[in-house]
Parts: structure tokens; C-alpha cells; sequence
């Protein structure tokens, strides 16, 4: 044995959670989702304004808990979200989508974001 410590970025990243990450983690019509109260009424009801509103806020919030743990993340961590975000992508074959596209910058202003408040961005 070699003694060196093996790091995310010398593997390959795990197949089965990309796979469920290209498909909301499994989430099919026929699957778990099937029993969800949206499924069970004929015609769904679409948010109103004060759940867009409710939406946003925790959206928000989110982002900026993920740029707050971002910052205090090792070199590896970030290096790992940054290939998350340049892995997302349409699969062969397929047309890429404006949001997914889209979702792939977020994440990466995201890390960029966390940098600014990592104490260690910047020193030569």
C-alpha cells in the first residue's frame, strides 16, 4: 500500500447518485410520487403569489447557507462542486436545456461567491 490518501477528484464520479441526480433521485410518476396528495386530485392547484414569495425566501436562504459552508470547505470540496457543475450536461443525444445549463453557472457563481468570503482567497 502506498500510504497516499485517495481524493474525490482521482475517481470517477459515483454512478448511481449522477444517475439519480439526472432523474430527481428516482422520482417517477409510477414510483413513490404515486401516493403524493398533488396525484391523488384530479387538477392540481397552482402556487399562489405567497408561496412564490415563500419560494424565493427559502431559496435564498439556501444559497446562502451553501456559499457560507462553501467557504469554510476544503480545496477538494470546492474542487468536487466544481466538477458536479461541469458535469451537468444534456445526455448524448439529447438537447440541452436552458436550466439545466443555467442550474450548471448558478453553481458555479455559488463557488465563486464563496471565495470571496474564504479568509484565504487572494494571499500569495
Amino acid at each position: 500500500m502506498s500510504g497516499r490518501k485517495s481524493h474525490p477528484e482521482d475517481q470517477d464520479p459515483p454512478v448511481p447518485a449522477l444517475e439519480r441526480w439526472d432523474d430527481e433521485g428516482g422520482a417517477e410518476p409510477e414510483g413513490p410520487q404515486l401516493g403524493a396528495p398533488e396525484r391523488l386530485s384530479a387538477a392540481p392547484a397552482g402556487p399562489s403569489a405567497a408561496d412564490w414569495a415563500e419560494m424565493r425566501t427559502r431559496v435564498i436562504a439556501l444559497e446562502n447557507l451553501v456559499i457560507a459552508l462553501l467557504a469554510t470547505a476544503s480545496d477538494e470540496q470546492r474542487d468536487l462542486a466544481r466538477k458536479m457543475a461541469d458535469y451537468i450536461a444534456p445526455r448524448p443525444g439529447a438537447t440541452p436545456h436552458r436550466l439545466t445549463v443555467h442550474a450548471a453557472h448558478r453553481m458555479s457563481d455559488l463557488l465563486v461567491r464563496a471565495e470571496r468570503f474564504d479568509g484565504t482567497a487572494g494571499r500569495a
